[in-house]
């Protein structure tokens, strides 16, 4: 189980995020726990999203991949990864559905590519990213269901954020995330998207969806006051980041169709401060 843990850190380290996942700001004695976490949803999603795979195939994997995470659960473990994983949401007193809803999201991924509403949109991230704050709110004993509900802000905003800034890398893999209703309403056809020029529709809808963003970071920051020192700063430096993603796509006059705004070194020690 040491080595999986151990691997997992490694497996961590080497995977590009907007955030070092692993910074300096996580207790060490919760890295090898976020590391095997991160590994499980980083390798679900890799099954969803890369690769030439068909969508059969897709689904079969991201099945097989839910079942040893289940058979896990109850002790039955394919490699030691899964032991691993077991050991943390055992000793660290995890909610195991919150694992099962990530699933649920890259499956989604798999056979859902169009959002009719914004709604529709928040439903995804129930799934998709807000399990992912529960988690690591519950990894530092905080199980408050009011810190839940203004973390599930800012985890919705940084996964909005995220599609925004992929909109043209989304786009390549067959999938919209800007809902259809708020495309209509700017006058956008996907057509846009197949050119790669924006005009002022574009701008409109995107700003749109920007300043609706920012309102789910300014609601987000309740969080703050609920956490302990550490988390605090390291989800105020996750904040800022989600926020100066934002702003880079202002400062590219929103055109994602053919940039994609990301961070240099120099930015995410801006951050912090």
């Amino acid at each position: 189980m040491d080595s999986a843990y151990n691997n997992a850190i490694k497996f961590t380290k080497l995977h590009y995020e907007n955030f070092p996942v692993l910074s300096f700001l996580v207790p060490k004695k919760l890295q090898k726990h976020v590391a095997i976490i991160y590994q499980f949803a980083r390798e679900a999603d890799d099954i969803a999203d890369e690769g030439n795979k068909s969508v059969t195939q897709r689904i079969e994997l991201l099945n097989s991949y839910e079942t040893a995470f289940k058979n896990s659960l109850n002790g039955i473990f394919e490699k030691s990864f899964w032991m691993a994983l077991s050991n943390t949401i055992e000793t660290q007193n995890l909610t195991s559905i919150y694992f099962s809803n990530l699933l649920i999201a890259f499956r989604q991924d798999i056979t859902q590519t169009r959002y009719s509403t914004f709604e529709d949109l928040l439903h995804y991230c129930t799934h998709s990213a807000n399990p992912v704050g529960r988690i690591i709110l519950e990894l530092n004993k905080i199980t408050n269901n009011e810190a839940f509900y203004f973390s599930d802000k800012i985890c919705t905003a940084l996964q909005i954020t995220n599609f925004l800034q992929d909109v043209s890398i989304d786009f390549n893999k067959g999938r919209i995330y800007l809902p259809i209703a708020e495309m209509k309403k700017f006058g956008v056809t996907e057509n846009i998207f197949l050119l790669k020029k924006i005009n002022s529709n574009f701008q409109n809808l995107m700003e749109a969806q920007v300043q609706q963003v920012f309102e789910y970071f300014n609601e987000g920051k309740k969080l703050l006051p609920f956490l302990p020192f550490r988390l605090k700063h390291q989800i105020k430096w996750t904040i800022n980041g989600g926020e100066e993603i934002l702003k880079k796509i202002v400062k590219l006059d929103y055109n994602v169709l053919t940039l994609r705004p990301k961070f240099s070194k120099l930015d995410l020690l801006k951050l912090l401060s």
